[in-house]
């Protein structure tokens, strides 16, 4: 007899972001029904599962609902920064474990969260130097008006220094307003050589939509010339912003090949969560969060996102690294790392001479 595990799952299916939140609830479903049907799994997971439909004061409740009544240990779940730091102190209370599935902007590492998608070192350092390198240095920063947004823009506007480049504007826009009219009026008079998107949702389809307007109104402004490039851009949203995002960049640890499996990043890391947690705790012989921490951090896992390794002092993941292009309804991928890249949460080994290798030219 496989021993049951109670397992909780934490994603809103409605909301600015449920497009996102659908992804990593199939991909967390899909892992649990595979790890219930392997003959060769010692543990079968039972579900508890709770939708916060988007809205940000039900997140910490609703976990806590999932830690006291259900009695989980495990939580999968969250998709913004917001929700997964207002579910951080009832984990802390309750000794719970979050296994967090999307990328995020860094500058954490909390024993009761595990990380398994992107931290900045892992999409924004690459992508800012992939595009410096290829397009221009100057950017144009725009991100939904939360931690998200700003943190990751407080970011660029260093990296985009270090690479030589300057930031000719930054702008932000309530979670769910679509009005960008004003976002593309400054980013047509400053011209920068790429624009950085931090924007999620409905806010974000209408900036793509509204920027290929203005490319074809102007065509210095075409993805060819002036990309929109992104860290938080999946398969999963790629509908949303047909055919608007031809064209335009993304960082992502996974993309889809077209093979059965998890279609997105977010999917395929929802995914990974829960088939890391099911080694942890087969290797542990137990579900104590203690006992899985210590687990998970031996050795590679095989995982949809690719083998992978949990670093255990941050809890991150170490992951591959892509740049792609947006063709349709997929991505071309442009470049990728030389296997997985280490976690660096807190950017403590970011060398920019390393990152934006200065061009020479010749003198006399």
């Amino acid at each position: 007899m496989k021993q049951p595990i109670d397992i909780g799952v934490l994603f809103s299916r409605s909301g600015s972001y449920d497009r996102l939140g659908e992804a990593c609830r199939e991909g967390a479903m899909g892992a649990i029904e595979a790890v219930n049907a392997d003959p060769a799994r010692r543990i079968r997971f039972r579900v508890a599962e709770r939708d916060p439909a988007g809205r940000i004061e039900a997140y910490a409740p609703l976990c806590a609902d999932l830690l006291v009544t259900d009695g989980v240990r495990h939580v999968v779940g969250c998709i913004t920064s917001w929700s997964r730091k207002d579910v951080i102190p009832v984990l802390e209370k309750h000794g719970g474990l979050l296994w967090y599935p999307a990328p995020y902007e860094g500058f954490e590492a909390n024993e009761h969260v595990v990380y398994l998608n992107a931290a900045p070192n892992q999409h924004l350092v690459p992508l800012v130097a992939h595009v410096a390198a290829r397009y221009g240095r100057d950017a144009f920063l725009v991100g939904s008006n939360y931690i998200w947004g700003w943190e990751m823009n407080r970011i660029a506007r260093d990296l985009v220094a270090d690479a030589g480049g300057e930031v000719r504007g930054e702008r932000y826009l309530a979670l769910g307003d679509t009005d960008v009219g004003r976002l593309v009026a400054e980013i047509r008079a400053t011209a920068p050589d790429f624009v950085l998107n931090n924007l999620i949702g409905p806010s974000a389809y209408a900036f793509y939509e509204a920027y290929a307007a203005l490319g074809r109104e102007d065509e210095r402004f075409r993805p060819e010339r002036r990309p929109i490039v992104s860290c938080n851009l999946t398969e999963a949203e790629l509908p949303s912003i047909a055919p608007f995002g031809d064209g335009h960049l993304s960082s992502l640890p996974f993309v889809h090949d077209g093979a059965p499996g998890p279609g997105s990043s977010f999917e395929a890391a929802a995914h990974a969560a829960v088939t890391v947690l099911a080694d942890a705790i087969e290797a542990a012989g137990t579900d104590e969060p203690s006992a899985v921490r210590r687990a998970m951090g031996a050795g590679i896992r095989e995982t949809a996102l690719g083998p992978i390794r949990v670093d255990p002092l941050t809890q991150h993941a170490a992951l591959p690294v892509r740049i792609a292009r947006v063709r349709g309804s997929r991505f071309e991928v442009l470049e990728e790392s030389r296997g997985r890249v280490e976690p660096d949460p807190y950017l403590s080994h970011y060398d920019p001479t390393a990152t934006f290798r200065p061009s020479l030219r010749l003198v006399k």
